[in-house]
Formats: structure tokens, sequence, C-alpha cells
């Protein structure tokens, strides 16, 4: 008898339909699987065979052949041994093919007929939603997130058995009758608390640091710290989430997709809502922050998509590993290939380091430091000159003073300067409004013509500063990027010369580091 079942499978970041086709029907006893399998997935059979024993049925001696199309694309992955199991309990004559139609079924089983998570839950049911099913079935565990898209009915199971009792009894016994998960996303993104422990209140002093984090935030653009151990880069960079704008809708499902096809999304969090912060070691691999593998998977650099990507100790990365962020940054996606094909994932972040300024931290503190001149350039030259270019703003974090540590006045709350960090993404909400930009730092060279228009006193002090900080091309567009966001903070429409000032002295560190 021949049966088949819908199902689904996560490319990259692109969802597509499976058909899973059985046929069962009379020869020599066997189960054979075809459709350009993974190994995960040929495994199956084992699984599948087991559970559907474990979960009451017979299973008679008879040849039972399964077809995954389309055929041509790999399958990889557990999420196709609970639609692998429905067909073939459909094919024996247990469940109506009726019943089937309409629906997508995804889950992983147990051997005991248990239904497990699996990854990529809300890209499969979105894409079902958008291929006209009506009904979707899905482990449990996976059931918040899949309803997250709205639209479907999505129905959470833990067992073999009470998948099949849905299917054949739903319409003849209520108590068999699961009732779709639902979730609403609105209100989960409203209610959403965006209090969190780290505060710039807790910063002594460095009124510089603090104001270099409250321009970075404001046009998410690139921040590198250079100081001594202690000084508060690390504290200062792990709070810049808190003066963030908040994710909107559209960014807090397109976070949580990733999250979801990584299988990294927290247990009963169907939606993640706040800016994400990785701050991986400095050991990580090339694969690891990139993405990769011989079944790609988002790496760091897609995890902190709309978020920040923190790197604490800069040169103490390989530097191979550090110039793998030079594509990402500029085209904010990753391109992975392999020989199973090709993998984009996004990589929309907010670069954020730390450095000290030489191996033992305290150049040009002759009275602490040791290291010699060749051993500063030799410690420094192990950022590449491309990755540096890349960052929009450098501001150094001075020694803190005693004087400002027994200082019982408070500084600054996040929520103070995130109020004008809000305003001035509103001025750039509305500049920015039907062209596809969001932040300042988003401008590619026409936009800056466009929206970065100087008059002829800060033209002449551009030109000044271009030959004699002998500036490149991108620098030159990230200062005034960065100036556009600086005039944004004070409220002004034109970019004046106190702007750009500011935004010069955010690159003169870069320049005294190069060619020290």
């Amino acid at each position: 008898m021949y049966s088949y079942v819908f199902s689904g499978a996560v490319d990259g970041l692109r969802s597509f339909i499976v058909k899973v086709e059985v046929d069962a029907g009379t020869g020599l006893p066997c189960f054979q699987m075809v459709g350009l399998l993974s190994s995960e997935v040929r495994e199956s059979s084992d699984r599948v065979r087991v559970a559907i024993r474990n979960a009451g049925f017979h299973m008679p001696p008879s040849s039972i052949n399964i077809n995954l199309s389309p055929a041509d694309v790999k399958k990889t992955g557990t999420l196709f041994d609970l639609p692998i199991a429905i067909g073939v309990i459909s094919a024996l004559g247990h469940i109506p093919q009726e019943k089937l139609e309409g629906m997508l079924i995804l889950g992983e089983l147990g051997l005991d007929g248990s239904v497990k998570p699996i990854r990529g839950a809300m890209p499969i049911v979105r894409c079902a939603r958008e291929n006209g099913f009506k009904k979707c079935i899905v482990p449990a565990e996976n059931a918040g997130e899949g309803a997250v898209t709205g639209g479907i009915d999505v129905i959470g199971v833990r067992t073999l058995t009470e998948v099949c009792d849905y299917l054949t009894l739903s319409g003849e016994d209520p108590q068999y009758l699961i009732p779709p998960c639902r979730v609403d996303a609105e209100e989960i993104f409203r209610s959403a608390s965006e209090k969190g422990t780290e505060d710039f209140r807790d910063i002594n002093g460095q009124e510089a640091v603090k104001r270099a984090a409250e321009v970075a935030a404001s046009g998410f653009h690139n921040l590198l710290f250079i100081g001594p151990p202690g000084s508060g880069k690390t504290m200062a960079a792990k709070r810049i989430p808190s003066i963030l704008p908040p994710l909107s809708m559209e960014e807090s499902l397109e976070v949580t997709e990733i999250y979801s096809v990584a299988g990294l999304l927290p247990k009963g969090i169907p939606l993640i809502t706040k800016r994400p912060f990785l701050s991986p070691h400095h050991t990580i691999s090339e694969q690891a922050l990139a993405g990769g593998g011989s079944i790609p998977h988002p790496g760091v650099v897609s995890l902190a998509h709309r978020g920040v990507l923190f790197l604490d100790e800069l040169p103490e990365f390989n530097r191979s590993t550090l110039d793998i962020l030079r594509q990402p940054i500029e085209d904010r996606e990753v391109h992975i290939s392999r020989s199973a094909g090709n993998y984009t994932y996004p990589s929309d972040f907010m670069l954020v380091c730390a450095m000290n300024p030489c191996k033992c931290g305290y150049y040009p503190d002759r009275s602490r430091c040791r290291c010699t001149e060749n051993d500063v350039r030799r410690y420094l030259s192990k950022v590449s000159g491309p990755l540096l270019d890349r960052i929009d703003i450098y501001t150094e974090a001075p020694r803190v003073d005693i004087a400002d540590l027994n200082n019982d006045d408070k500084g600054e709350s996040s929520s103070s300067i995130r109020e004008r960090v809000l305003s001035s993404r509103e001025r750039q909400e509305y500049r920015f409004r039907g062209t596809g930009l969001r932040f300042n730092s988003d401008m590619k060279p026409s936009d800056v013509r466009k929206y970065c228009r100087l008059g002829h006193r800060e033209d002449a002090f551009m030109q000044d500063v271009f030959s004699g900080m002998d500036l490149s091309a991108r620098a030159y567009h990230r200062i005034l990027k960065v100036a556009r966001t600086i005039a944004d903070l004070d409220a002004s429409e034109e970019i004046k010369e106190e702007h750009l000032a500011e935004a010069v002295c955010y690159r003169m560190n870069d320049l005294r580091y190069r060619t020290m």
C-alpha cells in the first residue's frame, strides 16, 4: 500500500518542503530509504522500526521502500523520524491517507516512541504556512517557536502514540483532540523587559569611554577600547546592550530564526526579544566564528546578528581568524561554500573590541611598561590594518584615578543614556524611511554623499584631515558616518565642524598606534 506524508528541511536558512513517500508491499522483507540522504537520516530506519514496535504497532515482514523528494537535494538532520514513522504506519493501513492531507510533520524519535525536539522548527513552519498547509505537527518543545509565525495550527506532541491517536481519533473522541499552541508574539514582544543587571552607573569616571559607547550605540558603529588592564574596557563593553535601541519585531523574528536553525533557542522562550551579546574566547576557531562544518551551521558572527560581538583581548586572537571578519563586516552576511552546497547566513552585528596597548598592558607608562618599541609594534601588528580600517571609533580607556573610585556620586545611568540613543535613532529612522537603511553605519558611499553633505567650511576641514592623516576612502567615509551620528545626538540636521572634529578624534588613536 502506498502512502505519503509531507515534512520539511532546512538548507542554511532556506526551508523547503519534503514529500516522504512510503510503499509497503509484498516481497523480501526490507526497509530501504532513498533520496540523497545524509548518514543521520539513513540511521533513522533503525529508530523508526523500534519506535513503531514500542508504540504498539505490528510490523509484518514486508518490503518497505521510502523516498524523500526532491531527490536531488541533500536531506540532513533527525527531523524526518516522525514523518517516516507516520508514513509507514499509514502504508500499513492504520492511518487513513485523508487524515494526512494539508498537514506537515516534523520530529525526532526515541526508541521508546518519544518525540524529541529538533533544529529549525520555526523557519520550516513558516515555509509550511507559505505553501498553504493548515496544520503542522512538531515536538512539544518546538511548538512555541513554531506558533510564533502565526497563520497555521501548530500541534505539539510528545509520543508517537499521541500522534497516531490524534490523527485517527480526534474526529470521534474529544479527549484525543490536542489544541493548537497559541503564542501572541506581539504580547511577548511588548511585555519583554529590557532591564538588565549591567548599568553604566557602575562605572566610575571614564567619561570619554561612556561618550564613545553612546555614539557607537546610536549609529551601531564598530568600536575599539584601548587601555591598560583594569581600566574598565570589558566592563563598559558588557553594558553597551543596555543602551542599544530595542529589537523591532522584524529583527526579533530574524534572530529567533537563526537560533532555531542552530538549535540554540533557550528552552521555554519562543521569541528572542533582546539583542544578542556574544563574547567568544580568543582560542575560537575560524569555523566556529564564521560558521561551517561538513554540514554548515551558523557561526558566532551570525548568532550575534542584530546584536553585539565583543572580542576581548583582540591581539590574542589568531590573525587569520580575525581577518575572517572583514567580509562579514562589509557585506553584513557570510557566505560558506561546501561540497554539499552554498550557504548564506546574516551577520549584521556591532563589533566591539578591547585590547591592551602592549603585551604587558601598560605602554606608554614607562614606570611600569618594560616592552621595547619593537615589542609594542609586534604586539599591535597582530591585528591587521584592513580590519582596523573597518572600525569606526577608537577610544582610550586611561588608568582609573583613585579619586574616581572613592567618589560616592554615581555616574549617569544606562536608562538616561539610552533616551538620547533612542532620540538619535528616531532621527535616523525618519531620515532613512523607505530606503532599507536602519542606522548611520549602514550607509554605503552613495548614501554618505546624499545624507552627509558638508558646508564649505566643513569640507575644507575634511580635506585637511584627509591629507594630514593619510586616510583611506573607507576611513574617510566612516568619519563622516560617525559625524552624522554625533550630529543626530546633538539634534542637528547639519554636520558641523565640531561634529567632524569629535569624529576625527575617534580616529586619532588609530593613527597613533599604527605609526608608532
